[in-house]
């Protein structure tokens, strides 16, 4: 779980995704699953990472999160990625892997 206040601090150096989520919706608590096999399957090799809208709303709005769940890929801190709804967790693991 990530903070506003950590947030630039993780997505900084190296590849960063993070699951824009909150806790009202359905297809976000779908894929809090995949996100947490997404980690495990990474390990170390990036950082993975929960945000909820609810409790960042400005951080939500400075990367314009009008749906959840979005997922934002970044590499050094610039965002690369993209997705929104659901994902199956390889598309998200070679997502992340095009980017190391």
């Amino acid at each position: 779980k990530i903070t506003g206040e950590e947030f630039e601090q993780v997505i900084t150096n190296g590849v960063a995704l993070i699951d824009f989520w909150a806790t009202w919706c359905g297809p976000c608590r779908m894929l809090g699953p995949i996100i947490d096999q997404v980690a495990d399957e990474i390990g170390g090799k990036a950082v993975v990472g929960k945000v909820d809208i609810d409790e960042n709303n400005d951080l939500a709005a400075e990367y314009g999160i009008r749906t959840v769940p979005t997922i934002l890929i970044f590499k050094n801190g610039k965002m690369e990625k993209q997705f929104t709804g659901v994902q199956d967790k390889t598309k998200l693991v070679n997502a992340i892997n095009d980017l190391l």
